[in-house]
């Protein structure tokens, strides 16, 4: 058993914070960019990965950003259905990505990579974290001006779903950051899921 340090709360306040939709499953995936310990970085991913995986939530690295980490957390089986969606599959296809039924995710993810490791962000991301088609591409394609309503996202689109979504995800939040404020460890609150 690993001992559970001010590094792991602070992990796991990071996590609680900016992943708490993903995690319950509510969203697709949610990203955060984390600065790990300076000691035993790989243990400490290991740790989380495997308890992570017995509740059904993965963890993965989409690139190094200087001293930082770029993460995905996701729900394998919500973000294949997010993913899974023809809007977003033709979102996707016009990016490069191999599309397609069955959905690949770890090959649209191995993708998603790749195109980080290039100079510009791709905005496609927001695709992967769930958002609206029509916001993704109206952020591509205003370059993030002139937006409805600015949130978890900036929305073009459908400003009342959006609305409800960014109110439903700070609930989530503060839900989740609170219960680990108080003492409890994730693996302790979050519970497995099927869909």
């Amino acid at each position: 058993m690993t001992v559970f340090s001010s590094a792991h709360r602070s992990f796991e306040l990071t996590l609680a914070w900016h992943c708490a939709p993903s995690l319950v499953g509510i969203k697709a995936a949610d990203m955060i960019c984390w600065e790990p310990p300076a000691r035993n970085t790989a243990e400490f991913l290991q740790h989380y990965t495997e308890s992570f995986a017995r509740l059904g939530i993965c963890l993965r690295i989409l690139r190094p950003c200087g001293s930082r980490l770029l993460m995905l957390v996701f729900r394998p089986q919500r973000l294949e259905q997010c993913l899974s969606q023809p809007d977003v599959q033709t979102a996707l296809a016009k990016e490069g990505y191999p599309a397609g039924q069955p959905i690949k995710t770890d090959a649209l993810l191995n993708h998603l990579c790749h195109r980080l490791a290039q100079d510009e962000f791709p905005h496609e991301i927001g695709l992967f974290l769930g958002y609206p088609v029509a916001d993704v591409e109206g952020f591509r394609i205003h370059k993030g001006h002139n937006c409805k309503l600015s949130g978890c996202w900036k929305v073009y689109g459908d400003a009342d779903y959006a609305r409800q979504m960014f109110e439903r995800f700070l609930r989530c939040r503060q839900a989740l950051t609170r219960r680990v404020e108080e003492g409890l460890r994730l693996d302790q609150i979050l519970v497995p899921m099927s869909v």
